[in-house]
């Protein structure tokens, strides 16, 4: 089965886009592994799956898998790279665009160069990410290894425990992100931010991905850690993210408001593959 794909990027966070309304695709597991395979394959964090839309008010379905094969909920800098993708294929007119994905509904506008999602909400309670907790709270403890470590539990449709870090460029995140990843308290697996808070304006993040490792950008991580940030009192609404990979910019009003993430979307290559 020859299969084509555009691969693009959101802050060096890379992607294969597949148009899954124009081809009939079906992967497997072991499949998505090997394109997203940096050696012997196409080489991705993530493969994104264009499709039909399953229900109404939305114009497209957004599917996405990790390089380990596993189907995840949510992908912010996938997401911009989403709508490029549809509007440079034509797929779509549109310059605001209604998505539907695994955990519920988010609005892609286009502007410029740029892409801003509303994110939707952030859900704080420990069973939407799901965490194992006795009641919400606006920090956690958990324990690794013998030693206590301070968390903050966000869902941005995706789950994300994020912790603060004095100078990111130090901090142990290839140690401790995976040991939070997997921890027992998150029966599902968790994306593990360490967030420097420059000042209120302004912070450094790194994030250990679900199924990925370490990423260059998360979007829905940049979310959850400014969420994580204002919930605490430490950050005001508008906020500059620093990545590894470049910056994002991420606004919220608290509450049940949406969360808005602006950022680049970039297409490397387009190719054919054969599966």
């Amino acid at each position: 089965m020859q299969l084509k794909f555009t691969k693009m990027h959101g802050l060096g966070n890379d992607f294969v886009v597949i148009d899954a309304i124009n081809q009939q695709i079906s992967l497997t597991n072991s499949q998505i592994r090997e394109i997203a395979d940096r050696k012997f394959g196409v080489g991705c964090d993530q493969l994104l799956l264009v499709e039909k839309p399953r229900s109404a008010g939305v114009d497209f379905r957004y599917r996405i898998f990790n390089a380990d094969g596993s189907e995840v909920e949510q992908c912010g800098n996938g997401a911009r790279c989403f709508a490029r993708f549809v509007k440079e294929k034509g797929l779509t007119e549109k310059r605001e665009i209604p998505v539907e994905t695994k955990n519920g509904n988010i609005i892609l506008i286009l502007k410029g160069d740029d892409v801003t999602v509303n994110m939707g909400a952030p859900n704080l309670a420990p069973e939407s990410l799901p965490f194992t907790a006795k009641e919400q709270q606006a920090t956690y403890q958990i324990e690794v290894e013998g030693e206590n470590i301070e968390i903050s539990a966000v869902s941005m449709g995706n789950p994300h425990a994020v912790t603060l870090a004095s100078d990111v460029s130090s901090a142990p995140v290839l140690w401790l992100g995976p040991k939070i990843e997997k921890h027992e308290l998150f029966p599902n697996r968790v994306n593990a931010g360490f967030m420097q808070v420059v000042d209120r304006e302004n912070i450094k993040l790194r994030v250990f991905e679900r199924g990925c490792g370490e990423t260059l950008a998360c979007g829905t991580g940049a979310c959850a850690a400014v969420v994580a940030g204002i919930t605490r009192g430490l950050l005001d609404s508008n906020v500059n993210v620093t990545l590894p990979g470049g910056k994002l910019v991420i606004s919220w009003e608290g509450g049940d408001t949406p969360v808005m993430m602006t950022g680049p979307a970039t297409v490397v290559f387009e190719g054919v593959m054969e599966i």
